[in-house]
């Protein structure tokens, strides 16, 4: 089982989040960063022709045997599927269509989640604003594990089970931490979602619909490309709360591994977060950043000093709402 990690608690800090005066200094020494937030007119047609692979593969699969179901889940659809549902994190800051059409966002969002085959868009927009707005917060961002989480899954094999178990924890964890009420972008989100699931089922079976799901759940469980939940935010350096990632992977996941950039200006669409860090270049070059996902999995696993609790938190004051 190995050895348990030395942190018994997560680290606690009683400052203000470090992006927000990030973001003040860059824009005042580089105030032409500003042209680069807005929608990204590529987006809806990229996330679109993924959407329809998907649908593709569905009459493909049809009649392979669960093995070959398995097999193409794991190493082709729930490598799409994980890509959309960080599509969805880009959709949900308006960047597909912009500010003034944020209705079609939402829309655009659910027809983006078809392929994941689980309502997801509508819930992770409406935490996602939170762990933003209150990075780390106490009771308020649901990106941090519970207590439960970091006390327990504190050896490598658990470490390893706490990975694959995470699309568990990633959908139930805010029920516990911060429950809200359901909305109706959820419920038009879940009807939508599965009605598809049920035409996917009635046109071709079901194994089309367990590709799907199969592929959701593995891919954003122990998969390379999952090494992102854990290299944005899991205090790898003491006194660092997010980080970045330069390597070859942002090529299928919307650069979400420009996560620094991304905090910093989260109106600014993935495909632009590298001209930001080349425009501001002396405030990301000498941070730490992470060159592979892989290593950060292999790292968290078997490195006794980092689990669930290597996780800044903060007790932070509810904004107004305007």
């Amino acid at each position: 089982m190995g050895n348990r990690v030395t942190r018994e608690d997560f680290e606690w800090v009683y400052t203000e989040q470090p992006h927000t005066q990030r973001r003040k200094e860059i824009l005042a020494k580089y105030p032409e960063i500003k042209t680069l937030m807005g929608p990204d007119p590529h987006l809806k047609w990229i996330v679109s022709g993924m959407v329809f692979v998907q649908l593709l593969a569905c009459y493909l699969v049809k009649d392979l045997s669960w093995k070959w179901i398995f097999f193409w889940a794991y190493g082709f659809g729930g490598c799409i599927n994980h890509s959309l549902t960080l599509a969805i994190h880009d959709i949900s800051h308006n960047v597909a269509f912009g500010n003034k059409q944020a209705k079609w966002n939402r829309w655009f969002a659910v027809f983006a989640n078809l392929p994941i085959g689980i309502p997801y868009s509508a819930s992770f927009k409406k935490y996602h604003i939170d762990h933003h707005r209150y990075l780390g917060g106490d009771s308020l961002d649901v990106d941090i594990p519970t207590d439960f989480e970091g006390w327990f899954f504190c050896t490598p094999l658990r470490k390893l089970l706490w990975l694959f178990l995470q699309p568990l924890f990633y959908s139930l964890r805010p029920l516990y931490v911060n429950p809200k009420a359901i909305t109706r972008m959820e419920i038009f989100n879940a009807l939508v979602q599965f009605s598809v699931d049920l035409i996917i089922y009635y046109l071709w079976g079901l194994k089309p619909v367990i590709y799907l799901i199969a592929g959701t759940i593995l891919c954003l469980g122990l998969h390379p490309i999952s090494g992102h939940f854990i290299a944005e935010h899991y205090m790898f350096l003491k006194g660092y709360e997010t980080y970045s990632y330069y390597g070859p992977l942002n090529w299928l996941t919307f650069n979400v591994g420009y996560h620094m950039e991304h905090h910093d200006f989260p109106s600014i669409p993935g495909c632009r977060l590298p001209m930001v860090k080349k425009i501001a270049a002396e405030y990301y070059d000498n941070l730490p950043h992470h060159q592979s996902w892989i290593r950060v999995l292999w790292d968290f696993v078997f490195d006794d000093s980092i689990g669930p609790y290597s996780r800044v938190k903060r007790l932070c004051k509810l904004a107004k709402e305007s």
